[in-house]
């Protein structure tokens, strides 16, 4: 018993029975307000979803479709590394650039962690990806889906939150418009975690430099205490937008955003077994992001060393 005082883990003994009796109170709660004449009211004035602004292309267009699926595999990753660089001891391996070529610099390069390696190595194909998912948002007007354009987004979002609760979904369209809870969670992943793990994740870059005087202004400190706190945001969104995804509505769901499909089909399996695809490849990345796979790829940009 007292090795298991001492564990860690051992706050979930009492956190986790916690939340699930708050879990249960809140679904409880939410199934008694809106049965009540209240709470009809209120879902008569804000059933969920704010009006789409005129112009707003329906669907998803293809190139949507490849850069989810790559962004999903990126950010995993990217989740990975990161958190392996925060609890890791000692790394295992390291990784050394060459300095040699146009590469070539009077101070020696930096000798860094493999898992600091991938994780910049990620990052340097997320952000380009990142860029230009917001640049097609922009052109073709799909930006109009997740921004949020009128302030009875917010209350529209209460009133989706209190239908998710009570277990009675809100209305699930996502080839025409998504409820609010939805608009306002891809908005602050699009457009406010995505650019804030960007410009957190360059300052604690090893490239950056003491020297230079920008440092007084953004501190690394301050990148560091916002970091972390964003990773956390995006683990919580994949996962509950993943399991959303799986228990409102499976086939629709996937095949909006992995099968060909330009109009809803709700029968076709044809999603899910793409999307079976796309997680193997994950799965395999989660798999070979270990130095004894890495090591091989790494070096043949730098000199990679065991510890």
């Amino acid at each position: 018993m007292s090795a298991l005082r001492a564990s860690r883990w051992f706050p979930l003994v009492w956190a986790l029975p916690l939340a699930a009796v708050l879990l249960v109170l809140a679904v409880l709660g939410s199934q008694w307000f809106l049965r009540s004449s209240a709470g009809q009211e209120f879902l008569a004035a804000y059933p969920g979803a704010s009006a789409v602004p005129e112009g707003t292309p329906e669907g998803f267009p293809w190139w949507m479709k490849w850069q989810h699926a790559l962004n999903f595999f990126l950010i995993v990753l990217i989740i990975r590394a990161g958190w392996l660089l925060r609890v890791q001891q000692r790394p295992e391996a390291y990784w050394t650039r060459r300095n040699t070529g146009r590469f070539k610099t009077r101070k020696p390069p930096t000798k860094m962690s493999l898992y600091l390696w991938l994780h910049l190595l990620m990052d340097a194909l997320w952000v380009p990806n990142g860029i230009l998912f917001g640049v097609l948002l922009l052109v073709t007007g799909s930006w109009r889906r997740i921004v949020p354009t009128s302030w009875d987004v917010f209350p529209n979002a209460v009133s989706a939150a209190l239908q998710y609760l009570s277990l009675n979904f809100p209305v699930n369209e996502p080839f025409l418009n998504y409820n609010a809870l939805q608009v306002l969670a891809y908005f602050t992943t699009v457009f406010v975690a995505a650019p804030l793990a960007a410009v957190t994740g360059i300052r604690m870059s090893p490239a950056w430099r003491a020297e230079w005087k920008i440092s007084k202004v953004y501190p690394v400190e301050l990148a560091r205490a916002l970091h972390l706190p964003t990773m956390f945001y995006f683990v919580v969104f994949i996962v509950t937008h993943v399991a959303l995804v799986l228990v409102t509505d499976l086939r629709l769901n996937l095949n909006a955003m992995y099968s060909w499909h330009d109009e809803p089909n709700p029968t076709s399996w044809w999603g899910l077994v793409v999307f079976m695809g796309v997680l193997v490849v994950v799965v395999a990345g989660w798999v070979a992001a270990r130095p004894i796979f890495m090591q091989s790829v790494a070096s043949m940009s730098g000199k990679v060393t065991r510890r």
